[in-house]
Parts: structure tokens; sequence; C-alpha cells
């Protein structure tokens, strides 16, 4: 009964461990995209030769 239980646990556990892996691979890949678009946007708006957005007053202003 109790190594029953500890094969479960231990299966619970390897199964947890591969999803924090792919969240980790997800969230890296994620990240490098969202500081690639920022970099164009920047670039973008620099060539339009606008203000960056965040030394811009906010319209209520």
């Amino acid at each position: 009964m109790l190594e029953e239980k500890l094969a479960h646990l231990i299966r619970a556990v390897d199964d947890l461990s591969e999803v924090v892996a792919r969240q980790d691979r997800e969230i890296t890949t994620l990240s490098r995209r969202v500081q690639m678009l920022m970099e164009r946007e920047a670039e973008r708006e620099m060539m339009a030769g606008e203000a960056p957005a965040a030394n811009q007053p906010p319209p209520h202003w």
C-alpha cells in the first residue's frame, strides 16, 4: 500500500516536472518575442519621428 502511494507520488512529481520544463521553454520563447516586438516598435517610432510612447504624456493631460 505504501509503495503504491509512493509510486503514484513519484509519477505525479515527474509529470509536474515535465510541465514546468515545458512552461519554462514557452516563457523564454515568449519573452524573446516580446523583446523583439518592443525593439521593432521603438525603431518604427524613431523612423516616423515620434517620441517613444513612454516619453509622451497621457492623452488626458
